[in-house]
């Protein structure tokens, strides 16, 4: 393997000094242009490489931001890294992407990493396991911005961003019971995290306004994978009486279970009327579309980029508050539509 070459090399080919060097490489101006082209062009017939991380370590930066996520094969985070990247990019910064695998091992691990690897500032989104955030203190201590994002947990020291995830559960329980709905199952993920904690209880307040009674037997926590919707459609063809509605917290579980519920013969909405979370591409795919809640995956990794690049710079000024919310809204498709009120081309926009 050869060796990295280095400007002492280039030093010793050109008979110049290891000074002279390093300044023609940096573009100085007591360096004359006849010399810094002969430098340039003997570094890259030498194979020179530049050591930026060096660079930046003696300027106190590396221009890399940590991203820990839960999973990456999710369409929604990969809409919000997809965002991330895009004002990343643009203001010079890289992304260390890493994932928990819904861990609080491997978190507590990628935390230790993006500690050690020196990033400027860090972006979460928390595991299923997690129940404090002791293991991000060491990088809170060395005032790196940490923001936590999506799945988040409240600190004094850092900005949260997130949607009014119980109004979206609300507005989407009460389109099913204003379908004519009275008997809805939800299905949704570890109660231990805000997103779907909230939307438990938007679903039970949606019940609540509309006199309908809450049922623990109607709410199954699974992880809400492809597989999980067919174990929950199982199960709803179990029940009798069988439920007239279903709420589930993403798309990939909700047509999951939908198709399953299909191939049983149960007419979708007719039979049983169906709305998800996340407004994944699958949900307009899927027969009949999925009326599902459209959360701004791209807009939450810009936002979230952008307040970190502030933070990190000092600016706070722009910043309302330790917690963001961005804005979400009811799409309503064919899967739940059970009336002539409904209107597949409407929606309710969530403040």
């Amino acid at each position: 393997m050869e060796k990295d070459i280095t400007i002492y090399d280039i030093a010793r080919e050109l008979n110049l000094s290891p000074t002279t060097v390093s300044r023609a490489l940096n573009d100085h101006p007591a360096v004359n242009q006849k010399t810094k082209q002969r430098i340039s062009e003997a570094a890259a017939r030498m194979g020179y490489r530049s050591n930026l991380f060096a660079s930046n370590l003696r300027k106190q930066h590396t221009n890399t931001i940590g991203v820990i996520v839960p999973r990456l094969n999710s369409p929604f985070m990969s809409s919000v890294l997809s965002g991330m990247e895009k004002v990343a990019n643009d203001a010079g910064y890289n992304l260390i992407i890493s994932q928990s695998l819904e861990t609080l091992q491997k978190e507590i691990a990628n935390a230790k990493t993006m500690f050690n690897s020196r990033v400027d500032g860090v972006l979460v989104s928390l595991s299923y396991e997690t129940e404090n955030l002791d293991h991000f203190q060491s990088i809170i201590n060395k005032g790196i911005p940490v923001i936590f994002y999506d799945r988040v947990a409240e600190h004094p020291s850092c900005t949260s961003i997130v949607i009014d995830n119980l109004q979206a559960a609300y507005q989407a329980t009460s389109h099913l019971i204003e379908q004519g709905c009275t008997n809805i199952v939800h299905i949704t993920g570890n109660l231990n995290r805000n997103v779907y904690s909230d939307r438990l209880k938007g679903y039970k307040y949606a019940l609540v306004d509309h006199d309908l009674p809450y049922d623990d037997r109607n709410i199954m926590i699974n992880n809400l994978s492809e597989e999980a919707g067919e174990e929950a459609a199982r199960k709803i063809l179990a029940m009798n009486p069988m439920p007239d509605g279903v709420f589930v917290s993403n798309d990939t579980c909700a047509v999951s279970c939908l198709k399953t519920l299909k191939q049983a013969g149960v007419s979708v909405p007719k039979d049983i009327a169906i709305a998800g979370f996340n407004n994944d591409a699958i949900s307009r795919v899927v027969e009949p579309n999925l009326t599902t809640v459209n959360y701004p995956g791209q807009e939450m990794g810009e936002v979230a980029v952008r307040v970190l690049l502030m933070q990190m710079s000092g600016t706070v000024e722009g910043i309302p508050s330790n917690t963001i919310n961005l804005r979400s809204e009811l799409i309503i498709r064919e899967s739940s539509v059970r009336s002539k009120v409904g209107n597949t081309k409407k929606k309710a926009v969530l403040s």
